[in-house]
């Protein structure tokens, strides 16, 4: 009797007989010999049915496959250098589950919008399973990061009574009597947290009402938060820098055939490696004046002036001490210069942008209540963060990765859209 197993796993059944359900990629025919392209979800192999070697029916019914028609397929396991798995299957059986008719998505070119459309189907191709692959090891990425360095999991609440950097870009919703907003940052629950625990990261759903329609841009997206007590600054940095390393080179360690599936040239992601170089705000602004931008001081960045930067690097780049104008309120001012703030925005290589914000936050008490009457912000609302200065202040740091910006860079993808399974857009709420 045939052992079932899956794509991913056939290596450990070479010359033994094994049942597969999977759907047909693609299919297609030599005389006495067809090949079936098959894909379960966890890889893809090749079928192949010689005419003279099996029963009539089952040779029939390999004829009458269609794409995404889906089956269990029985066979032989063997090795095939030439496949891009190693392996092959002789088919010896065939049980037909469902025969598809009209599949939308075929094999020539579709334009975006039809692709969006049919997202749901759009999953199932090569390229965007290689991509959720590789999300999904960017995930676990993070998780071990942290998990290992002493960081504890800590999930904050998605319905706020507020913004997190006073923003008005939310998303409103009546909780019972009352305003409430999804969140758009859980920075300061975390500090919260981290207040209790020491290190702490969050990793969930983040909402940003912004009416943004580039190639960097979703408005639902997932973000990774670590809030550190009694860390500066400089401490953050060393972190951001480590964790970063960290993800991209478990992606290239444990998803390379993912990479070269979509294209990507591996050999910029195994350079990614700590540490990284840092340049100030101003060095950025007489950089890019140099570079004929025309950008004053106190001004924040844009996507031609963080790609102009990160062309100098094959590394990401920090930019490090913004103007405390264009900053959060919670960020804390430079000692020796309180015009800019702690703080540093990481931008990707390769036109990629900030995937990693962070600063110090600010542990004066006295010095956070005037950033709330500066900022206009209701001390009411916001008790519950000053307290935090109240009893037992410490310094401390955290940041803010963009999960699908960072898949966008690793992948070398050309906009976000493809990086999250199904995209919240300015213009799309289906499927």
């Amino acid at each position: 009797m045939a052992t079932k197993s899956v794509i991913r796993n056939v290596s450990q059944h070479v010359g033994e007989t094994v049942t597969i359900g999977a759907w047909i990629n693609n299919k297609r025919s030599s005389g006495k010999i067809q090949f079936l392209q098959l894909r379960d979800g966890s890889g893809y192999i090749q079928g192949v049915v010689v005419k003279s070697e099996v029963p009539e029916q089952v040779w029939d019914d390999a004829k009458s496959l269609t794409q995404e028609s889906s089956i269990y397929v029985t066979g032989v396991i063997r090795e095939e250098p030439r496949s891009q798995s190693g392996y092959e299957m002789t088919v010896t059986g065939i049980e037909i589950i469902h025969l598809t008719e009209n599949y939308p998505i075929t094999p020539k070119e579709h334009g975006v919008d039809y692709l969006m459309d049919h997202r749901h189907l759009w999953l199932r191709t090569q390229k965007q399973r290689a991509i959720m692959v590789i999300r999904a090891e960017i995930i676990r990425a993070v998780q071990e990061y942290f998990d290992t360095n002493g960081f504890t999991l800590v999930d904050p609440p998605i319905l706020t009574p507020t913004s997190a950097e006073g923003t008005t870009n939310l998303f409103h919703t009546k909780y019972f009597d009352e305003d409430a907003y999804l969140t758009q940052s859980g920075q300061l629950y975390m500090e919260a947290a981290a207040m209790a625990l020491g290190k702490v990261y969050s990793f969930g759903p983040t909402f940003r009402a912004e009416k943004s329609k580039t190639r960097r841009h979703l408005i639902e997206f997932w973000m990774i938060e670590p809030e550190m007590a009694f860390t500066d600054h400089e401490e953050s940095l060393q972190v951001q820098e480590q964790f970063i390393s960290h993800v991209v080179q478990t992606v290239v360690k444990n998803c390379r055939q993912e990479l070269e599936t979509i294209g990507r040239d591996i050999s910029k992601l195994e350079a990614i490696q700590a540490p990284f170089p840092r340049i100030t705000y101003d060095e950025a602004i007489d950089f890019l004046h140099t570079q004929d931008f025309d950008i004053p001081w106190g001004e924040d960045f844009g996507a031609p002036h963080e790609t102009a930067i990160a062309e100098k690097y094959e590394k990401p780049v920090f930019i490090t001490h913004y103007p405390a104008g264009i900053k959060a309120f919670y960020m804390k001012p430079d000692p020796n210069r309180p015009e800019v703030v702690l703080c540093a925005d990481m931008i990707a290589p390769e036109g990629y942008g900030e995937i990693i914000g962070g600063s110090q936050r600010i542990d004066d008490p006295q010095l956070l209540e005037e950033r709330f009457k500066e900022h206009d912000l209701s001390m009411e609302t916001y008790q519950w963060y000053m307290d935090l200065r109240k009893y037992g202040t410490v310094p401390h740091s955290g940041f803010g990765l963009g999960l699908e910006r960072t898949v966008a860079w690793i992948c070398g993808l050309d906009h976000v859209r493809e990086t999250i399974p199904f995209p919240r857009t300015l213009y799309r709420l289906y499927p």
